[in-house]
């Protein structure tokens, strides 16, 4: 169980590629990498793994360590994987639903894992049906499946000419994918044109340092724990080979004149010890806590987090303000998903059931509570009182690590109408009275760039400019929505007549 109120990410993704003679356990490292990803989806987990001739999948509802054990990794041998953790946005959760899909052609075996979400899903899927083909869930993955499964156009070739099939996949996708992808001879990696979700690349090493293969994945996170050295990002609309022969970069469609990954990764989603734009997220999680304090400074005796994304935020700003920074809100580690439902009881506990407040820290004080979101409002109100009653805090503060989020996101994040949202319903003193804060201030969306900007370091192999999506703050999306946005709000509020 976790109600928190954070948005969630669509998915994690795995890919390699390991020479035959290496004898690498690749079902075994896509566990682990997966493992790294957890953050990223908890619903359901899978493997496919191919030995060049045969491939096996095994997929499960649950935890990365809920889904697998020694009996169903051990039948996935090859030296090469892919792997996928999701949480649905498109698609319920359910076992036809997960991932990778893995489906039998003519030219062998092909797999497919993918994050994100595409927002002419249902134009596509419509088109497939229409060919005759039969579709067995309601994921937009499966949708890519079968794309890749059709010859692509032109005049037709031998071979599977498997780059030829993702090149068209990525001509008729639109919104945001990385994906990985396995056939019995390599392993694919495409990321979409305007590079909404992250993907990464390594070198897969042994001890003394000798390569064994390359790596895949959303996150470096995940090449580090299974012992790879990461390289680069996957640039927006680009395809990696990895094969018998090594690394190759493929053209796939071409990229926008600016990227537009993700901000929220820098927020929230991303795993504080990942590199996203090269650049390391803990850092500029510390930048925008600064830049927050700056923004936005409190008469305070103490600054505190809600643990644990929270806390670089919170230490960039006591650093900032020179206000102290203390645990206030202490995290039960051992409370993650889970399928027990709490009684009436317990649930009206709320976040007593995840947080306890340390009342020797925070007894008598003023409290600045730093946050990096606040999506739907229904967390804040119940940490704030915890703060007040368990910790006997004086005053309480609260300081947001980004600005308000007012629109849906349509590209792999849960937030797909503005009515669950609480920014786009209230203005900031509405919301400060809702929540039972003494006061209430968020980053600012120019200082929010400010700070992941600051980061950033001129990459020479960038096919083209830095930037980043910032719709659910803005209103401003990368890719065509109105189709979506029609649906998502049928009446428009102020916030979309006005700004923001």
């Amino acid at each position: 169980m976790d109600e928190m109120d954070r948005p969630r990410e669509a998915c994690g993704v795995v890919g390699l590629y390991t020479w035959p003679e290496a004898g690498v356990d690749v079902a075994r490292s896509a566990f682990f990498a997966l493992y790294a990803l957890q953050h990223r989806g908890q619903e359901s987990a899978g493997i496919a793994a191919s030995d060049g001739r045969t491939a096996r999948v095994h997929r499960g509802m649950g935890l990365v360590s809920q889904v697998f054990n020694e009996e169903n990794l051990s039948p996935l041998q090859g030296h090469l994987a892919i792997g996928h953790t999701r949480y649905s946005t498109t698609g319920a959760s359910a076992l036809q639903n997960a991932q990778p899909y893995l489906i039998d052609t003519l030219h062998g075996p092909l797999g497919l894992g993918h994050n994100g979400n595409l927002t002419n899903a249902t134009a596509l899927r419509q088109q497939l049906l229409e060919r005759g083909v039969g579709l067995m869930s309601s994921s937009d993955s499966e949708v890519l499946t079968q794309l890749l499964a059709s010859p692509p156009p032109g005049p037709p070739s031998r071979g599977p000419d498997w780059e030829r099939r993702i090149q068209a996949m990525m001509a008729r996708a639109e919104g945001a994918y990385s994906v990985v992808i396995l056939t019995r001879d390599a392993v694919y990696a495409a990321r979409d044109p305007v590079g909404l979700r992250p993907l990464c690349v390594g070198l897969l090493r042994d001890d003394t340092g000798q390569g064994l293969g390359y790596v895949v994945a959303s996150e470096s996170c995940a090449l580090l724990t299974i012992g790879a050295k990461y390289l680069r990002e996957v640039h927006p609309g680009e395809i990696v080979r990895l094969d018998r022969d090594g690394l190759h970069s493929v053209p796939g469609a071409p990229p926008r004149a600016r990227s537009a990954s993700c901000i929220f990764e820098y927020v929230y989603f991303a795993r504080p010890d990942s590199l996203l734009d090269d650049q390391n997220v803990h850092a500029a999680r510390q930048r925008l806590g600064a830049q927050l304090a700056r923004e936005a400074p409190a008469d305070a005796d103490l600054v505190i987090s809600v643990p644990d994304s929270s806390t670089p935020a919170a230490i960039g700003y006591a650093r900032e303000s020179g206000i102290p920074y203390v645990e206030g809100l202490i995290k039960n580690r051992y409370i993650g998903r889970t399928f027990i439902q709490p009684s009436d009881r317990l649930r009206r506990a709320g976040v007593r059931l995840k947080y306890n407040a340390l009342r020797a820290n925070l007894e008598g004080k003023r409290v600045v509570l730093v946050d990096d979101s606040i999506v739907r409002g229904n967390t804040m109100g119940p940490l704030i009182r915890l703060v007040r009653e368990g910790g006997r805090a004086a005053e309480v503060h609260v300081r947001v690590s980004s600005p308000p989020v007012r629109h849906p996101c349509f590209m792999g994040v849960d937030m797909s109408t503005h009515g669950e949202l609480i920014a786009h319903r209230m203005d900031v003193e509405a919301i400060r009275a809702h929540v039972g804060a003494d006061s209430l201030a968020y980053l600012s969306l120019e200082g929010m760039h400010a700070a992941v900007r600051e980061g950033l370091q001129p990459d020479p192999e960038a096919t083209c400019a830095a930037g980043h999506c910032d719709a659910c703050f803005s209103g401003c999306y990368p890719v065509d929505v109105s189709h979506l946005l029609s649906a998502a709000s049928p009446a428009k509020s102020r916030f979309e007549r006005g700004g923001r």
